[in-house]
């Protein structure tokens, strides 16, 4: 595995692309940590940390693409656009190409405006995206119940994965839909 700062050229070079978006402090850095059984992707308990696209090569099969998160910056007004400018290249720009796209909400809080954007912007672009509900561990049953049967309203006939990146529930099923 090597981590690198986002390089048009390496992601021109065919190698399939599995790229991780979401709001800021939902866990996609931890998850793709989870993923790979590593620590190959910087944490923090800051959100908005990441503000670049970081990226993965696994086992040279395939790249995993770590974007800023979305709606948070720990930068100015500027920089927030700047972060937006550089997911919307990276996901809807012509040049790339993902396998698939892990979208990750906090299970806790639900879809928000900005998710449901993200989401309505992958289904224009005709993007394979799958979600994930991250945090489940932080739940009782009955919060869980409650959340799933929202969010799954919410979002219609597309499957919501649960997941814990602390507990690794879900790291089965997630790992055999994100790289089948």
């Amino acid at each position: 595995m090597k981590g690198l700062v986002g390089d048009d050229e390496i992601l021109a070079d065919g190698i399939p692309q599995i790229a991780f978006i979401g709001r800021s402090n939902v866990g996609k850095s931890s998850l793709i940590n989870v993923l790979t059984n590593s620590k190959i992707s910087r944490t923090s308990s800051f959100a908005g940390r990441t503000q670049e696209i970081n990226i993965f090569l696994v086992n040279n099969s395939f790249y995993l693409v770590d974007l800023p998160g979305y709606g948070f910056a720990r930068s100015s007004g500027l920089g927030r656009e700047k972060i937006g400018e550089l997911i919307d290249s990276y996901l809807f720009g012509s040049v790339h190409s993902q396998k698939r796209i892990v979208l990750i909400i906090d299970a806790n809080v639900g879809i928000t405006d900005k998710d449901m954007l993200m989401i309505q912007e992958l289904q224009n672009h005709d993007k394979d995206f799958i979600l994930i509900a991250n945090k489940v561990d932080k739940m009782n049953q009955s919060e869980y119940s409650k959340k799933f049967k929202e969010i799954q309203k919410i979002i219609g006939d597309n499957k919501v994965f649960p997941f814990s990146t602390k507990t690794r529930k879900g790291l089965e099923a997630l790992s055999d839909i994100i790289f089948d």
